[in-house]
């Protein structure tokens, strides 16, 4: 019988590192072995480092993480002949607004994960990898402990990995539910047990990382497509996509559609036919008002820009980003206030208070909204709201300050006429304070 996921599969999407999801077995070692496992391993031992990296450089792979970093550059930074011990860090702290995809790789197939960890080893000369997952990921946890001590078992973790002389360990590790972890330098200090907050920048991860060693981290998606490159090649991994942004990505989508689910397309794929087509249209027949692109940190699209390719540079040249694969689509009753105010006060909650423009910031623009959702606002609040937003943009320790200025600036310019609205009915008596 067929595995139950989410979402049922559309005949639209390509299937490569989701193409496990729904084969029984698929998260056991043995499901995986029967599905080309750990292949890719055996192929990239017969591979030199140096080959290895760049053949993920041919790949136009990009950090699946949100930042959309070249892949293979990131990896040709790590010093491999450094006597230092090197690290592989895998962030799974999977905690942006929208995002629900590295969830079900680890749930549904976990050893691909593993062995994209372990040729990230080979490529490194690293040893030792730790899998860093979201607090509230309690069972996706227990789900990894289980298919890394199969591993362990059958001899594809531990000493002298399938007869090749490599030694790798791997350990998952527990966040606390602190998504200013999902900052690669926060989430290495909450890794070595200090409290989470981003670390000043130079040294990077890459020279002076984990316990000052050099480190590769690198997000789950970047890390489970690594099999698939190697199995495949660089090169056919790339065609799939567009220049500059090879492949495939896992796609969240949510909000009112009449499918929601994690879906992989190709990059480039155009998003109203995502919309439209793959996740069904809009929920009740009625008119797209809004997208979130790329997860809540990213600026928002308005309808009538949402005709666009879906790559890292094309959603760039209309102001905005891929981000981590969380597309949340609105409808036309969607009110831009209280969406705002959803997104401030995440982002307040969130903010570790390591610096000024962000611990006041995002503290005084969810003040803002609050009560202007309470019914409260003031005509002059749209122009605060903006600047506010502006004097955090690059002025903060790392990128959560960025992240909340972003979508609040695209949500004031894009869609003032919903605080007109609400400033109007204010003055007609149909909004009161609290009411």
């Amino acid at each position: 019988m067929a595995k139950v996921l989410y979402n049922e599969p559309s005949p639209l999407e390509t299937l490569v590192i989701s193409r496990n999801f729904r084969k029984e077995g698929s998260e056991t070692l043995d499901g995986y072995l029967a599905n080309d496992g750990y292949k890719a391993f055996l192929k990239a031992k017969e591979m030199t480092p140096e080959a290895i990296i760049e053949e993920v450089k041919t790949s136009a792979l990009r950090g699946r993480g949100g930042a959309g970093f070249p892949t293979g550059l990131k990896w040709s930074f790590v010093p491999r002949t450094s006597p230092k011990p090197k690290y592989i860090v895998i962030n799974a702290d999977e905690s942006e607004p929208g995002t629900c995809k590295d969830r079900l790789l680890m749930e549904y197939d976990p050893h691909q994960l593993i062995e994209g960890i372990i040729i990230a080893g080979l490529a490194m000369d690293a040893h030792k990898g730790y899998l860093y997952i979201r607090g509230e990921y309690r069972f996706i946890i227990e789900h990894m402990n289980r298919a890394i001590e199969e591993a362990y078992k059958r001899g594809y973790l531990g000493k002298n990995i399938c007869g090749t002389g490599f030694d790798f360990d791997l350990y998952t590790h527990s966040g606390a539910g602190a998504y200013e972890c999902g900052e690669e330098t926060a989430l290495l200090d909450s890794l070595e047990g200090k409290r989470g907050i981003p670390r000043m920048k130079p040294p990077f991860p890459a020279v002076a990382g984990a316990w000052a060693c050099p480190t590769l981290l690198n997000n789950v998606e970047t890390f489970a497509t690594i099999p698939a490159i190697i199995r495949d090649g660089g090169a056919a991994y790339a065609a799939l996509g567009v220049p500059k942004s090879g492949g495939t990505r896992l796609l969240c989508i949510s909000g009112h559609v009449n499918k929601p689910g994690v879906y992989e397309v190709p990059l480039g794929y155009p998003m109203m036919k995502a919309i439209n087509d793959i996740a069904g249209g809009m929920r009740g027949g009625r008119k797209l008002k809004a997208v979130v692109p790329g997860g809540s940190s990213c600026p928002i699209l308005r309808a009538d820009e949402c005709d666009v390719p879906m790559d890292y540079d094309s959603i760039a040249k209309i102001g905005s980003m891929m981000g981590s694969g969380g597309m949340v689509v609105l409808d036309e009753t969607t009110d831009m206030v209280k969406f705002a105010l959803r997104i401030m006060r995440f982002y307040a909650h969130e903010s570790c208070g390591w610096c000024i423009p962000c611990r006041e910031g995002t503290t005084w623009l969810r003040k803002i909204l609050q009560r202007f959702d309470d019914g409260g606002g003031r005509k002059d609040d749209v122009r605060v709201l903006g600047e506010v937003s502006k004097n955090m943009l690059g002025r903060t320790f790392c990128a959560l300050g960025d992240a909340a200025a972003m979508p609040t600036i695209s949500i004031v310019e894009k869609f003032s006429e919903d605080f007109d609205k609400r400033l109007a009915m204010q003055g007609s008596g149909l909004v009161t304070i609290n009411g």
